[in-house]
């Protein structure tokens, strides 16, 4: 009978949960490659694609048509405009060409001659080529760097147990089982709300790294210990003992995020929705990998048996 609390004997179902929802995401990645017309798996922003991006607030209504007649007299042929929020809000958002700033500029005139703007909700944001080349490479460069800097701690914390690289391997799955999940919402977001990806996506993937692999490490840690301290038990059972021992401190701190963020994703503003969005379902996607994937791939590899589908356990040979 499925128990939640044996998760080391349970793990199938707990790769199967997750590999659902990242074939749901890479679906939705593949989707977005197919039919937006930069073909990447994301709406990209401004931040990694040249161009300009106009935020406009008018203080009266004004149609779709009287904007692209605005950008056509300035010479963009074709302007890439959506409606945000509410018809009530009259608030608009068009996609251009990279545009100077004196050009952006007498359009932005322009489109105040035709209707009032709200200066204080209008804004204008441009990346020449260069830029967003740079900003691309950086984050990819960044994300790389992270994750061999993270297997290379865990190998020099665990370096005296027997297979230290096997934990590192293991916790750097588990962050990847974090990026697609994050990165596969967000697709579904990409698709279903119309948003994009920017710099704030990025931040927000790097910080769920970091939240992640310190659950996985606290965890790992009270392995080792109860390793050294229950020699002559199962692995899987000292595993398990150690899952149990650090639960309610994961849960806790886990817990006192996902309120804050649900309080910032409730009463914060519009600008930073899409960043706390990803934010939470990292957190989330994290403190579960930490328990329920990062330590059964550990077990799953040591006693050769991924799916626990065969009934006996090793002895706890992993800690000599």
């Amino acid at each position: 009978m499925f128990n939640i609390f044996r998760i080391v004997e349970n793990r199938r179902y707990y790769f199967l949960l997750s590999a659902i929802v990242i074939v749901l995401g890479l679906a939705a990645m593949v989707y977005n490659t197919l039919t937006l017309p930069t073909r990447t798996p994301w709406k990209l922003g401004v931040d990694f694609l040249p161009g300009s991006r106009f935020e406009l607030r008018f203080t009266q209504p004004i149609t779709e048509d009287q904007i692209r007649q605005v950008f056509q007299r300035a010479g963009v042929s074709n302007p890439s405009i959506t409606r945000l929020g509410n018809p009530s809000e009259n608030t608009w958002q068009v996609r251009t060409i990279f545009l100077e700033g004196e050009r952006a500029q007498n359009i932005r005139s322009a489109l105040a001659a035709i209707a009032p703007l709200d200066e204080a909700r209008t804004q204008i944001q441009a990346v020449s080529p260069a830029v967003a080349e740079q900003v691309t490479r950086a984050a990819m460069i960044a994300i790389v760097v992270a994750a061999v800097a993270i297997l290379f701690f865990i190998w020099l914390s665990f370096r005296k147990a027997q297979h230290a690289v096997r934990y590192s391997v293991c916790a750097i799955l588990a962050l990847l089982h974090d990026i697609l999940v994050a990165a596969g919402v967000m697709a579904l977001l990409s698709v279903l709300l119309d948003w994009e990806v920017d710099a704030l996506f990025l931040t927000a993937i790097l910080t769920v790294l970091g939240f992640s692999i310190q659950d996985t490490i606290v965890v790992y840690d009270r392995i080792r210990e109860n390793l050294a301290r229950y020699r002559d038990s199962a692995f899987e059972m000292i595993v398990t003992r150690s899952v149990l021992e650090t639960l309610h401190r994961s849960l806790v701190i886990s817990l006192t995020t996902i309120l804050v963020m649900v309080a910032l994703l409730l009463f914060g503003g519009a600008s930073i929705r899409q960043f706390i969005v990803v934010l939470l379902v990292g957190m989330v996607s994290g403190t579960y990998s930490s328990i329920f994937v990062a330590v059964p791939l550990v077990v799953g590899w040591f006693e050769r048996d991924l799916l626990g589908v065969r009934r006996g356990s090793v002895m706890a040979v992993a800690g000599k």
